[in-house]
C-alpha cells in the first residue's frame, strides 16, 4: 500500500520444526544459494520455486523469488518470521533494509523470510515503462492512455494474480523450505495478504505482526475521508504550533487556491532542481494532490508541506517541483508493480466501489485516482473476486497503527480486529503510515514474537516525537 494502499515486506537452509535448534535444510526440499542483494551488506540465501499459474487448475506454473535472512545465533527458534511486502505491487527484495531496522531484534534468533509476491521484483514483475507515470511533459489523459496501451500488449493473464494465489503461495514455500508452524509480519496491503494466509493456512500461523493495517472489508480506492482527516491535522498542528501558524498564516486558503488554479494545468517555466537548466513542465491538480497524499505518509516529509505549499503559492515552485522528483527517482527495480496492482485492486477492491460508497468517501486528495481507475480497469478486463464473510482468526496478533496515517489509521486496525479472537492493538500517537522501525517498536516485535500470549506494553510508543515544521529553505526548524 505505499503511496499506494493506493498507488502506497529472509533465508538460511531451512528446517523441519523441532523444539530444539532448525535442522538444516532436507535435502529433498529446495536447496536456497548464496546471494547479495542491495540494501543489505552481508550474504543472504535466494532460491526459485515453481508454483502453480492457478492452483485450481494443475499445469502452468510461475517461478516465485525467495530471499532468506538466515538467525544470526546458532540454535535459532525453529518458527521463521515471514515478511510480506505493501502496494500491492512492493516486492519483499525491496525492503530487505528493515533487516537492519525494524526487525534487527528479530533476526538474532529466528530466520527472516521474504517473498516477492507474484507480479512483484524478482517473480515475474508486472510493470510498464519506467518513469511512465512521472513524466512532466505529458497531461494526465495522455499517461493514462500510454498506460492502457501497456495494459493491452501485456500477454499476462491478470485473473491470476490474486491475494488468495499469493497466500496460496506462501504456503508453497513454508513447505518448500520445510518449516512447521510460522510467524507473519505484513505491512500496508501486506496486512492484507497476512490476513488472507492465516484465514486459508489457521493451522501454518504461530502469530501475526500487522502495521499499518488494512481491515477486511476495506476498499482500497475509498480512502478519501481518512486522507482528508490527516490533512486536516496537518493543518491543525500548524495552526497549533506558534512558528508555523506565524510563517504561514493564510495556510489553508493558499493550498485551495492553489488547487483551484491548477485545475485546468499550469505551464510551469523554472530551473530544474537538479541541473538548474531552464525547463517548462506541466503542473496540474492531480500531480499536486498526488504529492501530498504521498507526503501524508511520513510525518517527517508531511511537516514540509506547509513551506512548499506556501512557496509554490507565491510563485516559487523549484522547491514543490524538487520534492515531487523523488517519486520518479525511484529506478525501474525498485519501484512498484503498476499491472500488479490494478491487477489486485480492480478484481478485488472495485466491485465493492458501489456508487453510494464513492459518494460518501469523495474527497479532494482522492478525487482524481478515483476518476482515473474505473477506465484502467476496464482495460484490465479481470473477473471480480467475489466477497465473503471474513472468518475468525485464532493466532495470536499484534495490530501497529500510526495515529496520523492518511490510508490506515487505528480504526481500521479496529475494525480488523473484530475478526480476531487474540488480537492487541497498540497506536503510536506522532506517527503516520508504518510503526514497526520506529523508537521502541523493534523491540516490541521482538518481545511478542518470545511470547505471543502476554500483554506487549506499548506505552514507549508514545515517546516516538513529532516531527518540526520546517519554515524555510534551510529545512524543519530545530
Amino acid at each position: 500500500m505505499k503511496p499506494s494502499l493506493i498507488l502506497g515486506a529472509l533465508l538460511l537452509a531451512a528446517a523441519l520444526p523441532t523444539v530444539q535448534a532448525a535442522p538444516p535444510l532436507t535435502p529433498a526440499k529446495v536447496q536456497p544459494r548464496s546471494c547479495h542483494l542491495p540494501g543489505v551488506e552481508d550474504a543472504l540465501q535466494c532460491l526459485k520455486l515453481q508454483v502453480p499459474l492457478d492452483p485450481t487448475k494443475p499445469g502452468k506454473t510461475i517461478q516465485l523469488h525467495v530471499t532468506i535472512a538466515p538467525a544470526l545465533r546458532e540454535g535459532a527458534r525453529p518458527d521463521p518470521l515471514f515478511v510480506l511486502a505493501g502496494g500491492p505491487g512492493e516486492a519483499g527484495s525491496e525492503v530487505l533494509p528493515i533487516l537492519n531496522t525494524a526487525l534487527r531484534r528479530v533476526r538474532p534468533t529466528r530466520d527472516i523470510v521474504f517473498i516477492d509476491q507474484r507480479g512483484t521484483g524478482l517473480s515475474g514483475k508486472l510493470e510498464c515503462d519506467a518513469g511512465l507515470a512521472e513524466d512532466s511533459s505529458l497531461s494526465d489523459e495522455q499517461i493514462d492512455v500510454l498506460l492502457q496501451r501497456c495494459i493491452a500488449a501485456s500477454k499476462a493473464p491478470f485473473a491470476a494474480y490474486t491475494t488468495a494465489n499469493a497466500a496460496h503461495d506462501i504456503e508453497q514455500v513454508r513447505r518448500a523450505l520445510g518449516y512447521g508452524k510460522i510467524n507473519l509480519w505484513g505491512g500496508s496491503y501486506g496486512t492484507r495478504l497476512g490476513q488472507a494466509y492465516a484465514r486459508a493456512y489457521p493451522g501454518s500461523v504461530r502469530a501475526l505482526i500487522l502495521d499499518a493495517v488494512a481491515a477486511p472489508d476495506q476498499v482500497i480506492p475509498a480512502g478519501g475521508r481518512d486522507s482528508q482527516a490527516a490533512l486536516d491535522k496537518l493543518f491543525a498542528q500548524c495552526e497549533g504550533d506558534a512558528a508555523c501558524r506565524k510563517a504561514y498564516p493564510g495556510l489553508r486558503a493558499e493550498f485551495d487556491g492553489l488547487v483551484a488554479r491548477l485545475d485546468k494545468g499550469v505551464q510551469l517555466t523554472l530551473a530544474d532542481p537538479r541541473t538548474a537548466r531552464q525547463i517548462e513542465l506541466r503542473m496540474t491538480s492531480a500531480r499536486l494532490l498526488g504529492t501530498v497524499h504521498g507526503m501524508l505518509y511520513a510525518p517527517a516529509d508531511a511537516r514540509r508541506l506547509p513551506f512548499l505549499v506556501h512557496s509554490a503559492a507565491q510563485g516559487r515552485w523549484q522547491p514543490f517541483v524538487a520534492r515531487r522528483n523523488v517519486a520518479a527517482d525511484y529506478n525501474a527495480e525498485g519501484s512498484p508493480a503498476t499491472l500488479l496492482h490494478l491487477a489486485v485492486v480492480c478484481a478485488e477492491d472495485m466491485p465493492r466501489l458501489t456508487p453510494a460508497l464513492a459518494a460518501s468517501d469523495s474527497a479532494l486528495l482522492t478525487r482524481d485516482l478515483s476518476a482515473r481507475l474505473p477506465a484502467l480497469c476496464s482495460a484490465m478486463n479481470v473477473p471480480a473476486v467475489p466477497w465473503t464473510e471474513p472468518g475468525k482468526i485464532t493466532a495470536p496478533a499484534l495490530l501497529l497503527s500510526g495515529a496520523l496515517d492518511p490510508v490506515t489509521p487505528p480504526h481500521r486496525a479496529a475494525s480488523a480486529a473484530k475478526y480476531m479472537t487474540r488480537a492487541q492493538l497498540l497506536t503510536a500517537p506522532n506517527v503516520g503510515h508504518g510503526v514497526s522501525q520506529l523508537g521502541c517498536a523493534p523491540r516490541l516485535l521482538r518481545a511478542f514474537l518470545d511470547q505471543p500470549d502476554r500483554k506487549v506494553d506499548g506505552s514507549c510508543l508514545n515517546e516516538i516525537p513529532a516531527p518540526t515544521f520546517q519554515l524555510g529553505s534551510a529545512g524543519p526548524q530545530p
